[in-house]
């Protein structure tokens, strides 16, 4: 006999040694009851991931459940939030006790390393998709916006770009450290948290570079000149492909989850121990630029949108 609802809840996602002292109900009861730190801001995100969409049928459960969390904290770390709590709902085809094994491990293997509470959610059948509720603490008035950039600010990136977008394209055939860039991303937690006071805006890759930066010049109302040349790129990606393949998969290949930021100071290469590279400069006006060592590149792009 298959399991049920509960029995799925009970085996896979009940757990009785990560108690947070905010959860005060968690799983178990109609609805979570939590409770807010005093001087705190409440930081709340949530993402869907449908199989076939958001990752290729086949991808293994483990792949899954890490990254469901991983672009939930990616939002956290682009506001400057400690995580604390998620909720889960996960729609399956079938009760696979293997599957649900793998999934769920990978899950909280993510969670416990940032301290996460998985404090409720739904389970149901159909068609595979998961959503995440992920929810954080930011410092009162301490948070990162995408607006509030302002002419004069540069332009960061963290890590580098590209390689995620690479292994989706080579379906499978991608190589070990490829594939773990866009099976297994890493949410920029302690970066974010270190801009806070720092950069005057910030939002994570998820789309693909010019277009979520183009996001947050938008929120801010002000424009950008993004210098191609000095996008930060891993030896694979060099590797791979000429240089203007190179800056299409850099600039719109998405998938990624770095951080993009501005500020008015320069930087040095490192925040919280993670390389950042200082791409551009925020300009008047609302156009956003692309430039080589030859000048103006007239780029269009071709980052993610969700009903295209």
């Amino acid at each position: 006999m298959s399991d049920t609802e509960f029995d799925i809840i009970r085996r896979y996602f009940t757990r009785q040694d990560s108690r947070r002292r905010d959860v005060i109900a968690g799983i178990g009861d109609d609805a979570a009851l939590l409770q807010v730190p005093a001087g705190m801001e409440l930081v709340v995100c949530m993402d869907t991931l449908v199989e076939g969409v958001h990752f290729p049928i086949g991808t293994p459960a483990a792949a899954i459940g890490h990254k469901a969390l991983a672009v939930n904290l990616s939002d956290l770390a682009a506001m400057g939030a400690e995580p604390a709590w998620a909720t889960l709902s996960l729609t399956i085809p079938e009760s696979d006790p293997d599957w649900l094994a793998d999934f769920s491990q990978a899950f909280f293997k993510l969670a416990d390393r940032y301290q996460v509470q998985l404090v409720g959610g739904d389970t149901t059948r159909g068609p595979l998709a998961v959503t995440v509720q992920a929810h954080g603490f930011v410092p009162e008035s301490l948070a990162l916006r995408r607006q509030g950039a302002q002419a004069g600010d540069h332009i960061y990136v963290t890590g580098t770009l590209g390689d995620a977008g690479l292994a989706l394209q080579l379906a499978g055939d991608a190589g070990n450290e490829l594939q773990h860039q866009l099976d297994y991303p890493e949410p920029r937690i302690a970066a974010g948290q270190a801009l806070r006071g720092i950069a005057s805006a910030a939002i994570d890759v998820s789309d693909g570079l010019f277009g979520d930066l183009r996001k947050l010049l938008s929120a801010s109302g002000v424009g950008g000149e993004i210098d191609i040349d000095v996008v930060p790129l891993s030896a694979q990606l060099r590797e791979a492909f000429a240089a203007e393949d190179q800056q299409r998969f850099a600039l719109s290949g998405g998938d990624d989850y770095e951080l993009c930021f501005t500020s008015a100071e320069e930087l040095q290469n490192e925040v919280a121990g993670v390389r950042i590279t200082a791409i551009g400069k925020v300009t008047e006006g609302n156009d956003l630029l692309c430039r080589d060592a030859n000048g103006i590149v007239d780029f269009e792009d071709s980052g993610y949108l969700h009903f295209q």
